[in-house]
């Protein structure tokens, strides 16, 4: 189907409806997943199984989405609108991985501190933070933005789009920043 053929699509507004219900309560549900998962309880691993592995497995992830969303926008302007929605599907199977596999380490392992100081600690924790309030803040706003899509509301899809986009791309990114500059206090 040609990107213009998409466009004539009749919108789904109700099915938009439905869905975003189901989106908000996955996004309650990954919130409380979250607080939970930093809580002083760790679910104990059998002996001899470790999930140490899983922070590299974070980074390529979040490397990952961010090379599917570039690949997505690059797709959108070139109006090859087929390929734009399967990047953004991998982009958001991507997301759903890490984030499952993000639940499955913190709820098994002892947080890992950064031990830098000076400026690399700040910067550490400017880019930890900002990345944590912002991948919190933007699920919702990327689940409203896909259903908008989904459901062929394009103008709606593309308004948001343009806001949650670069917000979504810069939590990609600062993961593995976040990851490299933490990797040498793993297993400290």
């Amino acid at each position: 189907m040609s990107g213009e053929e998409f466009f004539k699509l009749e919108p789904n507004p109700v099915l938009g409806k439905k869905l975003t219900i189901v989106s908000w309560i996955v996004t309650v549900a990954v919130w409380g997943l979250v607080g939970l998962m930093r809580g002083p309880t760790k679910i104990p691993l059998p002996e001899g199984v470790t999930l140490d592995f899983l922070p590299m497995v974070h980074a390529g992830l979040n490397c990952l989405v961010a090379l599917f969303l570039i690949l997505a926008l690059v797709f959108v302007k070139q109006r090859k609108i087929e390929l734009h929605r399967l990047s953004i599907s991998a982009a958001m199977v991507c997301s759903a991985l890490f984030l499952l596999c993000y639940v499955a380490y913190h709820f098994t392992n002892e947080e890992t501190k950064f031990g830098g100081e000076g400026f690399a600690r700040t910067l550490y924790f400017i880019l930890l933070i900002s990345h944590i309030v912002l991948a919190a803040l933007s699920l919702p706003f990327i689940l409203q933005t896909w259903i908008f899509g989904f459901t062929n509301q394009f103008d709606k899809h593309r308004k948001m789009a343009k806001l949650v986009f670069p917000v979504w791309l810069y939590v990609a990114l600062t993961g593995p920043i976040c990851y490299l500059m933490l990797q040498p206090y793993y297993g400290q």
